[in-house]
């Protein structure tokens, strides 16, 4: 019997869906939850404050010729569906990941594209079940958290705090962004060192740079600065004084007492 001569076998349609938990699956799932999201942030996120002048130039005369600029506070627009550059797969196969694991998919506040990466604003309280979904799911498979960070868009921006994760699928050769939205009078977020042990280090340098305090760290304590320091040096409304720094004959003044350009 010649290869031609083989009977061959359909599969049926059911059997040719991929099963959940596989990649791209999520499609094919009936579970809820699908639904196009992002579009109604639970509270606007913003992101920037606003600019004024140029270089940053204070109590001087002005002579770049920018002085009367003016600059709004940026405030990243919610994606919509269809996202585009594979985002709407992805987005439908972690929405499906959290409806398996009875996750409200309204923990996603908002989701944003921008220069071909994708960010999704994450409730702090649901922080960690995210993430390990994100690291378990056999469809998403999000091995390492390649790095945390803080920022502090300043004192006039509602949750002026943002704790950033990155995360990297090696299986799946993928990138995305997690952020967390704080207030500056309640900075707490879940740690997630025991979802991604790299997230120690991360956790303590934004803890001593912004002053977020990562719940749950093993040891969460200065990394930088003395243990006695007081205050987070990379908050936008911390002092820039400093001592004169003598160098070669020359005295540099401390930050405070120089024209700042930026």
């Amino acid at each position: 019997m010649t290869e031609s001569d083989e009977p061959t076998t359909t599969p049926s349609q059911d059997d040719a869906k991929p099963r959940p938990g596989e990649a791209q699956s999520s499609a094919e799932r009936p579970d809820a939850g699908l639904e196009p999201f992002g579009t109604e942030p639970a509270r606007a996120v913003v992101a920037g404050r606003e600019r004024k002048g140029m270089f940053g130039v204070r109590g001087t005369g002005d002579t770049s010729g920018y002085g009367g600029l003016r600059l709004p506070a940026y405030t990243p627009p919610a994606a919509k569906r269809p996202f585009g550059d594979g985002f709407d797969e992805f987005a439908d196969e972690f929405l499906a990941a959290l409806a398996d694991r009875d996750i409200d998919p309204s923990v996603i506040q908002q989701v944003t594209i921008d220069r071909g990466e994708i960010t999704f604003y994450v409730e702090r309280e649901h922080l960690v079940e995210v993430c390990r979904t994100l690291r378990d799911d056999s469809g998403l498979r999000f091995e390492v958290c390649s790095s945390i960070s803080g920022v502090d868009y300043g004192p006039d921006v509602p949750q002026r705090l943002h704790s950033v994760y990155h995360l990297l699928s090696m299986t799946y050769r993928r990138r995305i962004r997690l952020e967390v939205c704080l207030d500056v009078d309640d900075p707490h977020v879940p740690s997630i060192a025991d979802v991604y042990p790299t997230a120690d280090w991360h956790e303590r340098e934004a803890y001593d740079m912004f002053g977020i305090i990562y719940d749950g760290h093993p040891a969460l304590t200065r990394i930088l600065m003395p243990d006695d320091w007081d205050g987070h040096p990379q908050r936008k409304d911390y002092p820039l004084g400093g001592i004169p720094v003598e160098y070669k004959g020359a005295e540099i003044p401390p930050p405070d007492q120089r024209r700042a350009y930026s």
